[in-house]
């Protein structure tokens, strides 16, 4: 996959030259194009990945979709990061569209356009994901640390252009992937997942800090809108420990291993960790509603029951209620 480096499902990276004076010589036995490209007998990470990448077809499209219609219906009471989490849905939902196009230019069409396309597809997943976690993250720190500034920037042109920055890098990033060829390529995304990851813990970390400090002595309960705030950071923080940390612990290591292990086995399963998220992070978003438009309360409670146990009522609460 070069998917932000030259990982077999998506590389970027063009085939080594041959010499001039032995290239005649094997015109006639160049190999036929492979989207495993290199990993054909070392699919297992491949398809490691591919299989995570299921769940996103069978429960991460309808959930992004679920949180695209909420955010639609609630658009008369928006809270300011949902233009943030709109754009973030809809990009998994398209990369969860892919999975089944990946699956049959693998073993039927082994097209080489198809191909393009699905990288593509991996280099918005790439991008767009950690970017707009990032700009969520800026969204609550400004609102947490900064009331005064964050009053002053609440109009949606502000959280729209910073959006429309967003897309833009994604789409100049997916558009070079396609391209390939481009030197030290498969080091902008370790670069960016790393900044992307150390900006979202150090940020997540002051507005816990801030959240708790802001309690004050003898006050065991939280203002509303801190808690929402609170709950919002935890569920952030989350998804970036469980979906995030595999590939910023195993990629800048990638010297250490061999070529066809770091290729065919390490990226594929740090990847599969960052494609999951396409159905982790709408489920979290789902499970902190009081209420799930659209669907039966008893079908909410059974399709949350993991994510909603974490999230009980605190025993404060409970003397109180």
């Amino acid at each position: 996959m070069d998917r932000n480096a030259s990982s077999p499902l998506n590389s970027t990276v063009l085939p080594t030259p041959l010499p001039t004076n032995i290239t005649s010589d094997v015109n006639a036995t160049v190999k036929p194009f492979s989207v495993f490209d290199g990993c054909d007998y070392q699919v297992e990470g491949i398809l490691f990945d591919l299989t995570l990448q299921c769940i996103n077809v069978v429960i991460g499209i309808p959930a992004n979709i679920l949180v695209i219609a909420i955010l639609i219906h609630n658009r008369k009471e928006p809270s300011t990061s949902d233009i943030f989490i709109g754009c973030l849905a809809f990009m998994d939902a398209y990369f969860g569209a892919m999975t089944p196009v990946s699956f049959l230019n693998l073993y039927h069409w082994q097209s080489k356009e198809v191909w393009s396309a699905l990288k593509f597809s991996y280099g918005v997943k790439d991008t767009s994901g950690p970017l707009f976690l990032s700009c969520i993250c800026l969204d609550r720190f400004i609102a947490v640390l900064f009331p005064i500034l964050f009053g002053q920037l609440k109009h949606i042109k502000y959280r729209l252009s910073l959006s429309v920055l967003v897309l833009c890098l994604t789409f100049a990033y997916s558009a070079a992937k396609v391209v390939g060829g481009l030197p030290d390529f498969e080091k902008v995304f370790t670069g960016e997942i790393l900044a992307a990851f150390t900006w979202m813990v150090v940020c997540n970390a002051c507005i816990l800090w801030a959240l708790k400090k802001s309690r004050g002595a003898g006050k065991d309960e939280m203002h509303p809108m801190k808690k929402k705030a609170f709950k919002m950071v935890l569920s952030i923080l989350c998804i970036i420990i469980f979906n995030y940390l595999p590939p910023v612990a195993l990629f800048p290591f990638e010297d250490y291993y061999a070529p066809d292990v770091f290729r065919c086995y390490v990226q594929p399963v740090g990847f599969a960790f960052l494609n999951i998220s396409s159905t982790i992070q709408p489920l979290v978003y789902l499970s902190r509603l009081e209420k799930v438009p659209f669907l039966p309360e008893t079908c909410v409670k059974k399709w949350c029951a993991c994510v909603s146990a974490d999230n009980k009522t605190p025993p404060a609460q409970k003397q109180n209620a």
